[in-house]
């Protein structure tokens, strides 16, 4: 069981977003992996599950509570390998055998990928051509703007004419994938809680970046995003609503200090009245 990854990730009411995800793992070229679901389901459902897959259940404390209990989890069954990703998306099949190259070669660092969105799911549907549609980057590389707070994803919304192809070092990692072992996990800790939806990725990178681990963002490892599928979509109210709320907290834990006055001023007298 040692060196085998753990795929970590959470699952809230859609299940339906499944299948496609199992799927993809079923066609995977290295089968070194399990795969770990925290169902935070009022009312969870049986799901259907392949040999491969482990589904703990929890009340919905929120997507970084139910990431460390899988992290949890794994750990005791003795992984030291982890990736975390969100349910909503599928992988290559070379996904888990180039992960697993690139956390051996980069050990105690945190490693991303290239992620399009999966076809039909793109933030602007009309743009693209049918031949372009799961070539348009959600993610390829990022940045934390600490004017604006918020996590920035590198070529967002371009069709990839392969601009983004060198592994390169990288300020932010979306929390939709995210990889590291064990050596990372006993330095910086689990995911902060105080973080119900959105930012607790991008707290992570902080805190790893603040102790010296280096952050890396790998174009061979890729996937695709329905994006947003656990909170009605890209830009609903429930969206929108845990967005302002995780920005304000992480804001005040770290940006600079006109930076918080204005997240303030923004929070309670813009947004909410």
């Amino acid at each position: 069981m040692l060196h085998k990854i753990a795929i970590i990730t959470v699952v809230y009411r859609n299940y339906s977003i499944l299948e496609d995800f199992f799927a993809s793992f079923k066609r995977q070229t290295n089968r070194n992996f399990r795969i770990y679901i925290c169902d935070q389901s009022e009312n969870p459902h049986s799901i259907t599950q392949p040999p491969f897959v482990t589904v703990m259940h929890s009340k919905n404390l929120g997507y970084a509570h139910g990431i460390n209990i899988c992290l949890k989890t794994a750990m005791a069954d003795g992984y030291d390998k982890f990736c975390v990703i969100n349910s909503d998306t599928t992988v290559s099949e070379n996904f888990v055998e180039k992960l697993q190259n690139r956390l051996t070669k980069m050990s105690g660092s945190i490693i991303g990928g290239k992620i399009y969105y999966y076809p039909g799911y793109e933030y602007h549907k009309k743009r693209y051509t049918s031949d372009q549609r799961g070539a348009v980057i959600w993610y390829a590389g990022g940045f934390i703007d600490w004017q604006n707070v918020d996590g920035i994803h590198r070529g967002v919304d371009q069709v990839d004419e392969r601009k983004y192809r060198q592994f390169e070092k990288t300020d932010f990692i979306t929390g939709c994938l995210m990889s590291f072992d064990k050596s990372v996990l006993n330095k910086i800790g689990f995911w902060d809680e105080n973080y119900f939806l959105y930012f607790e990725d991008a707290d992570y990178c902080v805190r790893a970046r603040k102790i010296g681990i280096n952050l890396y963002y790998d174009p061979e490892i890729i996937i695709w995003h329905k994006n947003a599928q656990s909170t009605e979509g890209s830009g609903s109210d429930v969206h929108q609503k845990y967005q302002r709320r995780s920005r304000l907290k992480f804001g005040l834990k770290y940006a600079p200090l006109s930076t918080k006055i204005h997240l303030i001023k923004n929070y309670f007298f813009r947004d909410r009245f």
